[in-house]
């Protein structure tokens, strides 16, 4: 699943492409699998806007629309406001939301089909249909708080107590979004943290060091476009080149890179943890 890191890259590349750009018509297709909206909705609220700005919620993009005329249409029915709407979109494990040339070939699982005022297309394509597309009022809030934006304090507030292993707590979006497996066990390597440990056991110097190791992987991951792993892609179709720098996720077997014990993985709620068993404690 695409986390945070991939999700900022997609988001940046299309907020440069896409706005200022207006939505002229919209298609979609017919499984309702990938739709956290009803799909009349999604088209009347989508068709005529303008999309201000693209960015991101935790793992979600968040497309801002308004009248692409500038002045406030008449409300269709069904649609949110034309002066102040939102298109969230989720990729799920595989999903992927590209700009591309009208002429260029419609993919299977192909779920969404914008077409812009440049003459341009935007598409939503997902594959095993885990993402989702939804349109909101504007204010969206997925919960949790970014983690680029929290302060050291507010930080080790959100684990105070908590006798969940601290892998498990990174991984919870209610606490810390956009967070997921890849990056929760490259911060706790390089915060020297095993993810089996209770959150309520890390010392104040321990939260010092995770916080400084989720920043530094978040914005190393973010400056390299993300990690390619399975079916990731930006919003050009390209990929990201941090799984060149992974230093245990997907490593089990090999040596540490730091002091070549061999990297383990253990199972924490049906999610893959990678560490080293001496570089972590």
């Amino acid at each position: 699943m695409p986390e945070l890191p991939e999700v900022e890259t997609i988001v940046r590349g299309l907020d440069k492409r896409v706005s200022g750009d207006t939505i002229d018509s919209v298609w979609i297709g017919s499984r309702k699998q990938p739709l956290k909206s009803p799909a009349a909705k999604i088209a009347t609220t989508l068709e005529g806007k303008k999309i201000v700005r693209v960015h991101r919620a935790g793992k979600h993009i968040v497309l801002d629309l308004e009248a692409g005329d500038g002045r406030k249409r008449v409300r269709r029915a069904g649609s949110l406001s034309q002066s102040n709407a939102q298109w969230i979109v989720h990729l799920g494990m595989t999903g992927r939301l590209m700009v591309c040339d009208p002429a260029a070939e419609i993919v299977k699982h192909t779920h969404l089909i914008a077409k812009l005022g440049s003459g341009r297309e935007l598409r939503f394509v997902d594959p095993r249909m885990f993402g989702k597309l939804s349109v909101h009022s504007s204010g969206f809030d997925p919960g949790g708080v970014e983690p680029l934006e929290v302060s050291e304090e507010r930080f080790r507030a959100l684990f105070r107590g908590r006798k969940t292993p601290i892998k498990s707590a990174l991984l919870n979006q209610k606490l810390l979004r956009g967070v997921g497996n890849i990056y929760a066990d490259e911060s706790l390597f390089r915060a020297g943290i095993r993810p089996r440990r209770r959150a309520a056991s890390l010392s104040k110097g321990d939260l010092h060091r995770l916080y400084g190791a989720v920043q530094d992987v978040l914005r190393e991951a973010i400056a390299k476009g993300g990690s390619s792993i399975s079916d990731y892609v930006d919003a050009d179709g390209e990929e990201g080149f941090f799984q060149l720098e992974h230093r245990v996720y997907g490593r089990e077997g090999e040596q540490c890179l730091v002091c070549r014990t061999m990297v383990k993985r253990l199972v924490l709620v049906g999610r893959s943890s990678h560490y080293c068993p001496k570089c972590q404690k």
